[in-house]
């Protein structure tokens, strides 16, 4: 007797553990950032990747958004119209659904200056923007290791 693929997944789904299962899932990444070319370049990165990703232009609702879904990393720039990134930081930190996740900033103020000030405010790393597609990648794999896909999106190209 054969079985259908969506039948032989719903079998494998419920023969997997719950702790299989939350392993097995791609890493979820919040974006933050409000120029549309730097989101079109992070997305393709993550997604090449094997993440899963929520997109955001706005800072107003990134705490909400991170406290609803629980990413396993955060994406957010500094420069930003509403909530400036080191804000919507403090208000992270702040909560206890968000304060011990990863969160890198992703800017485009590079000064040695800037990078002091941005970690001394708390981020987990920092990367400067225009970035290298290998060194966002490298962040990536800093923080979300072995639940990454094992190629590059680089190697992609």
């Amino acid at each position: 007797m054969r079985m259908k693929f969506s039948e032989g997944m719903k079998l494998a789904g419920a023969v997997m553990g719950d702790e299989n299962k939350r392993n097995s899932q791609p890493p979820l990444v919040l974006v933050v950032e409000d120029n549309d070319d730097n989101l079109l370049l992070m997305s393709y990165a993550l997604e090449s990747l094997g993440c899963k990703l929520i997109c955001q232009t706005d800072s107003s609702t990134t705490v909400l958004v991170a406290k609803e879904y629980q990413p396993d990393l955060i994406l957010l720039d500094i420069l930003l119209p509403s909530l400036n990134g080191i804000d919507v930081l403090h208000y992270l930190r702040q909560e206890p659904l968000t304060c011990n996740i990863a969160v890198v900033a992703v800017t485009a103020l590079a000064g040695t200056e800037d990078r002091e000030r941005i970690l001394k405010a708390g981020f987990d790393d920092y990367i400067s923007k225009p970035y290298m597609i290998e060194d966002l990648e490298a962040i990536l794999f800093r923080y979300l290791g072995e639940k990454l896909k094992q190629y590059s999106a680089y190697d992609l190209c």
